[in-house]
């Protein structure tokens, strides 16, 4: 008797919990998928997939793109500052914590998105979404501790700065949208280091961290713990009144696609397959002032970096793509990776990218060229689709070096075939497959799983089925390629196709404007 009035007391306690927080459950489109929503309106999302490691995570609408001059390097400083003290643990305390879970927790922040996640064992789940919670919830971000973070930061600015191929990325950011919005920077500048402080990190967390916004995911733990952890350690938060903060963003789509050869349309695809599926634009009851700050004006433009010290001259074209919500963006994935391309010691061999039309057509061709690769950055509601290029530099006392004016022209000649050109049947079905398999491999991570998942629910409420990008993949036709790339560097296009072209090395680009018109590329 004893025992099972335990057992119904317990049961009597569950039931009056679940009916206090009134939850929203719905499975999606994957039996394994469940999904419910807190009354503070936290999503709690989980698959269901064997594994000796759990992963959780914390997914939130924020990043640079919403940062505004006054606020700029924010998100930088709240991913550096993450898992420091707060106002129930020291850094010490902190510290220890971390090390105890036995598996592996960090913060990174994008462009826009904040994520918080952990790997670990099973046993360790509590512990770690405690410590989330905790460095989410509860930040003192101490003086003494910013300022530790500084010079920090200033040597990771450095660090980039100091690699082409991680700067070059950026600054095309900032020239094709006008330094604003996505085209704001990842990094703290350096003359804002200085400036941030506890204050202006409270505020981006107060605007930013609202439950609407954030999505907790898991793979390796039941659904109800997870939902049971959530609702423990996160019930406490709550939207501020309404019209006293920033309007919820659309979407939130990918980390970093800064990656440049063909495994980076995995990147930007698997990561999170809602950034293939539709968001819900703002409302008109939202302010058109903060509508517009977040909103991407694409402005396209030029940019020369003189740098005598390179050892290459690099040379970087762009165009204005759909953005991840758009059905275009399936063949801009296939586009990529039939233009695919690497580095002339890499690109070479089954499966990494000796059929694509870079290495085919250029690399094989021209030995002055280190690398050369096609890439594609997605966002919610706008992308960066095109190449690049980096080579050794023309020199009077050196054989086979080029000038960009050279190189130029062959890049823009690879994207007047996809414009002017047929496109076989077998090149295009191997690019698909290709993409396919690239896009199903990556998902045997967990920890891609788990953050997958994550973006997911918090793009549009549900998990998308590989089975469903894998469909719409394969229903692509040459027509479908040619169709957008016409739309996206066509001579028709509209004002959208306005190339953003940026050098940097020995010497400028010459009359670049010149070279797409002869090639009948962009408007």
């Amino acid at each position: 008797m004893r025992r099972a009035g335990t057992s119904l007391a317990r049961r009597s306690k569950d039931l009056c919990q679940a009916s206090r927080r009134s939850l929203t459950q719905n499975l999606g489109p994957d039996a394994n998928v469940q999904i419910t929503t807190l009354p503070n309106k936290i999503r709690v999302a989980t698959q269901s997939t064997p594994g000796h490691f759990s992963s959780v995570g914390l997914y939130v609408d924020a990043g640079s793109r919403y940062e505004t001059p006054s606020t700029s390097g924010a998100s930088h400083f709240l991913d550096r500052m993450a898992f420091k003290t707060t106002s129930t643990r020291s850094n010490d305390e902190m510290a220890t914590a971390v090390q105890a879970l036995g598996g592996h927790i960090l913060c990174t922040s994008s462009r826009e998105s904040i994520m918080y996640q952990s790997s670990h064992f099973h046993q360790a789940t509590p512990q770690a979404l405690s410590l989330i919670a905790d460095t989410v919830l509860n930040p003192v971000f101490l003086p003494e501790e910013i300022e530790a973070q500084r010079d920090a930061a200033r040597y990771e600015v450095r660090e980039v700065y100091s690699k082409p191929e991680q700067i070059l990325p950026e600054i095309l950011h900032e020239v094709a949208y006008g330094g604003t919005g996505l085209g704001n920077p990842l990094l703290c500048p350096e003359e804002r280091i200085d400036l941030i402080n506890g204050h202006i990190l409270q505020t981006c967390k107060k605007e930013w961290y609202r439950p609407e916004r954030m999505v907790i995911a898991g793979a390796g733990m039941p659904h109800q713990e997870l939902v049971e952890l959530t609702d423990k350690f996160f019930s406490s938060l709550k939207s501020p009144v309404l019209g006293t903060a920033a309007p919820l963003a659309r979407s939130v789509p990918p980390p970093l696609a800064s990656s440049v050869s063909p495994p980076s349309v995995v990147k930007s695809i698997s990561r999170a397959a809602s950034y293939l599926f539709p968001t819900n634009p703002p409302t008109a009851s939202d302010s058109p002032a903060l509508i517009n700050s977040v909103r991407p004006s694409y402005t396209g433009g030029h940019r020369f970096i003189y740098d005598t010290n390179s050892e290459f001259n690099h040379l970087y074209i762009a165009f204005e793509g759909a953005g991840i919500h758009d059905d275009d963006i399936y063949a801009l994935a296939t586009m990529q990776v039939l233009l695919g391309g690497g580095g002339s010691f890499s690109a070479g061999g089954p499966g990494k990218g000796m059929y694509s039309r870079l290495y085919t057509h250029i690399l094989n061709h021209y030995p002055q060229i280190d690398h050369c690769a096609s890439f594609h950055h997605i966002y919610a509601d706008s992308s960066l689709f095109g190449l690049f290029a980096s080579f050794v530099p023309h020199a009077k006392d050196r054989r086979g070096g080029n000038t960009p004016a050279q190189i130029l022209p062959h890049l823009v000649h690879q994207l007047s075939l996809l414009l002017y050109t047929p496109i076989p049947a077998g090149e295009l079905s191997r690019a698909k497959n290709q993409l396919k398999s690239m896009l199903m491999m990556s998902l045997e991570s967990r920890a891609v799983e788990v953050e997958d998942l994550g973006r997911q629910i918090l793009v549009h409420g549900r998990k998308v089925a590989i089975e469903e990008m894998t469909d719409k993949i394969d229903a692509l036709t040459p027509a479908d390629i040619r169709k957008t790339a016409e739309r996206v560097f066509g001579p028709q296009s509209g004002s959208g196709s306005k190339p953003t072209v940026v050098c940097m090395g020995h010497e400028d680009t010459g009359a670049w404007e010149e070279v797409f018109a002869k090639y009948s590329v962009a408007s």
